[in-house]
């Protein structure tokens, strides 16, 4: 799964990210909208982090969140998400 991927299943992906970063608005999410910089850039405003921080995160959690779709697609059950 790669970002475009993201963004193209954010529908269904918004519960996910609100679960993992809670700090996160239903707003924000809207504003993101599967996009790799908006949500690194609302990571950093809503946690205080540095760019690089936010960036490493974000795909680490597409990482486990791929990971985990492979692993349901598998019949799996999956780690975490």
């Amino acid at each position: 799964m790669n970002w475009d991927q993201v963004a193209g299943q954010w529908k269904q992906m918004k519960g996910a990210v609100k679960e993992k970063w809670g700090k996160l608005t239903d707003d924000d999410l809207n504003q993101i909208n599967g996009r790799r910089d908006q949500l690194v850039g609302k990571l950093q405003e809503r946690y205080g982090i540095a760019r690089e921080e936010a960036q490493r995160r974000a795909d680490e959690w597409l990482k486990m969140h791929a990971l985990d779709a492979e692993a349901r697609q598998a019949g799996v059950k999956p780690s975490r998400l």
